[in-house]
């Protein structure tokens, strides 16, 4: 029986990271995406081989049609055929007003975390579906709450390509339900990862964690339990469906 195998995009740090390590040791060969940061990428692949796990890293920007179909394409001569994408690559830019956002800003957004996310799924479609010769899969979607509460002040751009994240889930879903595949998002709220770093304000968690139901932010290993349970056997009748992980928010 082939081991299972998962891609895992923007996966050496964050929610990415933690997701790669969980799935490793849950006995998935791993192929860790990256854009620029190889060192953090090899260190992820290191600590899955260091506990007896299988894994590689490919730097691709999901940005670029061209790199995703050379990622899926390396994936295949070295790893074998796709059993889980987790689509967890996405950016944000500096906390901004709509007013004050151009053009290419926000196609930078929806380039990486709108268009790239289509063009994965779309590739692991091809692979996973039954109905194109493939065993069938699992998709999980890295959303988040920003695409409920819709980030206002700050980033409503980045909230707004969440919100087409979420749609993509529930029509993908039903596109390929009877192919074998399931598609699900999780939707993390304010979480320890380096992405607020981005946006100009790294101790954000801190300054908002009080608003939070539960009154702390949550840790990247959190999101991924949920992301490994959506992909998991016990999952098996969830298709198109949310886990919030947000503290209540």
């Amino acid at each position: 029986m082939q081991q299972p195998v998962i891609l895992i995009t923007g996966a050496s740090r964050g929610i990415g990271a933690a997701t790669a390590l969980l799935a490793g040791e849950q006995g998935y060969a791993v192929c860790v995406n990256y854009v620029r940061n190889r060192d953090a990428a090899d260190a992820v692949v290191n600590a899955i081989v260091a506990k007896g796990g299988k894994a590689m890293a490919v730097a691709a920007d999901v940005a670029i049609e061209g790199d995703v179909i050379r990622l899926f394409e390396t994936l295949d001569a070295k790893l074998g055929a796709l059993t889980a994408l987790v689509n967890n690559a996405g950016i944000l830019e500096q906390q901004m007003r709509l007013e004050n956002m151009d053009a290419a800003r926000l196609q930078r957004i929806f380039m990486t975390n709108v268009i790239g996310s289509f063009i994965c799924a779309r590739e692991a479609v091809k692979r996973m579906s039954t109905a194109l010769g493939g065993k069938g899969g699992g998709i999980v979607n890295v959303s988040s709450v920003a695409s409920r509460v819709g980030g206002s002040g700050e980033y409503v751009d980045y909230a707004s390509s969440k919100g087409a994240i979420d749609t993509m889930t529930i029509g993908l879903a039903k596109e390929v339900a009877d192919q074998g595949i399931r598609v699900n998002a999780v939707r993390p709220g304010v979480i320890y990862t380096e992405i607020h770093a981005s946006g100009g304000e790294a101790g954000r968690v801190d300054r908002v964690k009080d608003a939070i139901p539960m009154r702390r932010g949550g840790r990247a290993e959190e999101v991924a339990q949920a992301i490994m349970w959506l992909l998991s056997d016990q999952a098996s009748y969830s298709t198109g469906s949310f886990v919030d992980v947000s503290g209540g928010r």
